[in-house]
């Protein structure tokens, strides 16, 4: 299920937390699925409790599990990952529009790309007009705190 990179600079805890975000969203495990203990997976990848338990807290503090006294941790609700899932996809999208936007690269060839991009996945884009998103439900995926230009409304 969680396979560990030891090449990876990445703390072990953070490469937990994020195979499982990863079989979470993919819904490879499913609402309401109960994780390994703490002390099976520890087990089972040889490395320290803590370090399960760090992840396993991290995964419930963002949204993608739950936990239950005495019982375990469980995956937590569909529409609520997919929500965390989006907006820390948009959070991502803005970081890296700006870094490109800073070293040159034009608006007009980023829309390009991420058009050639959709159409290779056979995915609608906004000049489609079978598209099935209206601009009303992407407004919606835009992360807490952020107006549509990236302004915060704080």
């Amino acid at each position: 299920m969680i396979v560990l990179d030891y090449r990876d600079r990445r703390p072990l805890y953070e490469q937990v937390t994020e195979r499982f975000k990863e079989l979470i969203v993919r819904e490879i495990l499913s609402q309401d699925v109960q994780l390994p203990s703490v002390r099976s997976l520890a087990s089972e990848l040889s490395i320290n409790p803590n370090t399960i338990q760090r992840a396993y807290a991290e995964l419930e503090r963002q949204g993608y599990i739950y936990s239950v006294k005495g019982k375990g941790s469980f995956v937590a609700e569909k529409d609520r990952i997919h929500l965390q899932a989006v907006g820390e996809w948009w959070e991502q999208f803005e970081d890296t529009a700006a870094q490109g936007l800073d070293m040159g690269i034009e608006q007009e060839e980023m829309t390009e790309r991420i058009g050639r991009l959709a159409r290779e996945r056979g995915r609608k884009t906004a000049s489609d007009p079978a598209r099935k998103a209206g601009p009303e439900q992407a407004r919606e995926t835009v992360p807490d705190g952020q107006k549509e230009g990236g302004e915060s409304h704080d």
